[in-house]
């Protein structure tokens, strides 16, 4: 699947002049509030008639201003999910979720609603009226009913905007079944940097109305410099395979290439790939292996890069095995540890600052 979207447009004094691609996978529109996500998802989904542009999809013109193509929203079979559930209070969460299988016809029909309800784990609410769900209760069943619709396309406008950190977290490995298990292409808008770097396998970075920067999720996040905003949780995002679980202290071990890692909280499965993001403030470094430390996480590596900053630090890059883990110190302590570009290290990281 190949989203082109190429689009200019006017709203008030605002102006949009946004074009990026989007493959298969997560594609995530992040940026802060006012940079044009919601403007952009609105284009791709026929909800907004942009000034000029083009939004094609495998090679079929949805929108195409030159020409005159404009198809209604309705006939491009897409999903959508809001910040709020937006779920009909007088039906059923059963009902809810075959709402939209009403509108599909029979020959696109791909979900088995038995299997969109597991992999929401929301069998247990078929029989409640969405007045007696929590908020993630509430976003499951939005996704799920996005999902009966068979759509080629999902987008999803900060799903979890409207929930608080701990629906969050009961949500978030739901979204990671969904891209993982599902073959649908999502567009998900966010400016939550955590939710980005767990979800997203590509990010197009907007700014003031523009697409600053694109690419996978992995480079994006590695450079600070495209994160002004939120430049504390930059840093390294990394993908590995759960190992071994100790549900006694609650600590999962993922395998990656550069070696292991300590993960609190027990992940979903052994065998369960996990992607996870250390922020660059989180990682020490040290020219000897150090000892006798209540970190777990101690990955060896070589110093490939040195930045320093405006503000007094330098942002250290680690190549660890393949891995490029990110460290952001004060001059002052890089000044006495001495890096330079080709010295060995070891980079100490807090398990605690660690999120799979």
């Amino acid at each position: 699947m190949t989203l082109i979207v190429e689009a200019r447009h006017r709203l008030g004094a605002f102006g949009l002049d946004a074009t990026f691609t989007s493959e298969r996978g997560v594609t995530a529109l992040f940026g802060r509030s006012g940079s044009g996500k919601t403007s952009v998802i609105r284009i791709i989904a026929g909800l907004i008639r942009p000034t000029e542009g083009r939004v094609l999809l495998d090679g079929e013109a949805l929108t195409d201003t030159a020409k005159g193509i404009f198809v209604p929203r309705h006939r491009r079979r897409f999903g959508y999910v809001f910040q709020e559930a937006r779920l009909f209070p007088h039906l059923s969460v059963k009902a809810n979720l075959s709402y939209g299988r009403w509108f599909t016809p029979k020959s696109p029909r791909i979900e088995n609603f038995d299997r969109v309800v597991d992999l929401l784990d929301i069998g247990q609410l078929l029989a409640r009226s969405p007045s007696k769900l929590s908020g993630g209760e509430k976003q499951r069943v939005a996704i799920g009913r996005a999902l009966l619709s068979s759509p080629r396309l999902l987008l999803m406008d900060e799903p979890l905007a409207a929930l608080d950190e701990a629906r969050k977290a009961e949500i978030l490995p739901y979204l990671e079944r969904l891209r993982d298990e599902m073959d649908i292409p999502i567009v998900y808008v966010s400016h939550s940097i955590s939710e980005v770097a767990r979800l997203a396998n590509r990010i197009v970075v907007m700014r003031d109305g523009k697409v600053e920067a694109a690419g996978p999720a992995t480079e994006i996040l590695s450079r600070s410099s495209l994160l002004p905003e939120n430049r504390k949780e930059a840093g390294a995002v990394l993908e590995g395979t759960v190992e071994n679980i100790d549900l006694a202290n609650r600590i999962s071990t993922v395998l990656l290439k550069a070696g292991r890692l300590y993960v609190p909280g027990a992940a979903p499965a052994i065998g369960r790939p996990v992607r996870i993001h250390i922020p660059a403030r989180d990682v020490m470094l040290a020219t000897r292996k150090p000892e006798g430390l209540s970190a777990l996480n101690i990955l060896e590596g070589t110093v490939t890069q040195v930045s320093p900053a405006e503000d007094g630090t330098v942002e250290i890059r680690l190549d660890c095995t393949g891995e490029a883990i990110l460290s952001r110190i004060t001059a002052l302590s890089c000044e006495r540890l001495g890096l330079y570009q080709g010295m060995p290290a070891f980079a100490v990281i807090k398990t605690v600052a660690l999120e799979a």
